[in-house]
């Protein structure tokens, strides 16, 4: 699904356009360096492949469908033997509560939300018994009135790791949803909906959707993981409000493209205000080298799906967003092929895992498509 940012958002927040005289210039990166370090990463993640199929660790299935999806993205078909057996991997793991993690899994909700999504683009009808038991699970967790969560809970609408318990935060969510539209749900879907409705309490902006201290303290219409427990690994500010980093962020926005949000929604509005202020590709903002590359595939995916192509910065520079994170990306390409986090928070000094990521951002980075 793709939203278009049309005249309302072009005037409000100068999505620029060349002037009438001039030519229209190219978008995205660089084809021929583009290709070439896709090319290296795949030959990376090939030989960091286990011979079970999996990355990481036999038990690392969320690892492993992410670095499955990462070579699908850099061209890879399901025929590939390096694809092949990473989908088998997965669809291995999958449980007849529909679950796709080992049975001791801590991570079930993340692994089979990303699952869903990869076993989506890789064979529909192959996979489909596996996704929609796995459907099932993920709106199983979900925060609502069948686990006894009303909707003025700050809980309500969103999912957390596992089913049984815990707490509900951003990321999940996100991933959730991404998952259901994967599956076929349509943007009224309830899940999506109420889903929405978490997310909306996500965000620093103070209006119908969130009344809670902490928005009106920031109300800059960025996004924080977590407001059940009023969390933000980004901190406080000074007013004592959550602060907004850039992964959750786009995070949201993403959801709120995915839910069906129309341009002119003051969410929407307030999200691309923030990202637009904070436009950054050396780090992720608020939080620095923490979740870089999540950061990335979160920043092209969501701007992918918006149908952005461009947008303005801080200092009025209309920005080709695929150009400059591409360019990033390709900058800080190790010689063996791989990305890799220095700062190994959320598991990021793991190269497969960073390199997963990397490739799935490099694709929404490329206005053309892979044969």
């Amino acid at each position: 699904m793709k939203l278009t940012i049309t005249a309302c958002m072009l005037a409000a927040f100068a999505l620029a356009a060349p002037a009438v005289a001039a030519p229209q210039e190219s978008l995205g990166p660089d084809a021929e360096a583009l290709a070439s370090a896709r090319q290296k990463a795949v030959a990376f993640l090939k030989t960091a492949q286990a011979d079970d199929g999996s990355w990481s660790s036999p038990d690392a299935i969320g690892i492993t469908a992410l670095a499955t999806h990462g070579l699908m993205a850099a061209g890879l078909k399901t025929d590939d033997p390096a694809v092949a057996a990473g989908l088998a991997k997965i669809a291995g793991a999958a449980q007849e509560d529909g679950r796709i993690a080992v049975p001791d899994s801590r991570l079930p909700g993340y692994e089979t939300a990303v699952c869903v999504t990869l076993l989506q683009a890789a064979d529909p009808e192959e996979y489909a018994a596996i996704v929609k038991r796995a459907d099932g699970f993920l709106r199983g967790m979900q925060f609502d009135e069948e686990q006894g969560v009303e909707s003025g809970d700050v809980a309500y609408g969103g999912i957390g790791y596992g089913p049984g318990g815990g707490r509900p935060d951003l990321s999940n969510t996100a991933y959730l949803i991404e998952a259901l539209r994967a599956a076929g749900a349509a943007e009224d879907d309830p899940a999506i909906q109420k889903a929405l409705i978490f997310v909306s309490r996500c965000q620093n902006l103070e209006s119908e959707h969130n009344q809670s201290a902490s928005a009106a303290a920031v109300n800059d219409g960025g996004f924080y993981y977590h407001p059940a427990a009023e969390e933000s690994p980004a901190g406080r500010t000074p007013q004592g409000g959550l602060r907004s980093y850039g992964s959750m962020t786009y995070a949201g926005f993403k959801t709120m493209v995915y839910a069906g949000l129309e341009e002119d929604d003051p969410r929407v509005q307030a999200a691309i205000d923030w990202i637009g202020k904070n436009y950054t590709v050396k780090e992720n903002p608020g939080m620095g080298s923490a979740g870089l590359y999540y950061y990335y595939q979160l920043f092209g995916k969501a701007l992918d799906i918006a149908d952005m192509d461009r947008l303005t910065d801080d200092a009025g520079v209309a920005r080709d967003w695929r150009k400059d994170l591409a360019e990033r990306l390709l900058a800080e390409q190790n010689e063996n092929g791989s990305w890799v986090n220095e700062n190994e928070r959320w598991f990021e000094g793991d190269p497969s895992l960073a390199t997963a990521f990397a490739l799935m951002a490099l694709a929404d980075c490329d206005p053309r498509p892979i044969d």
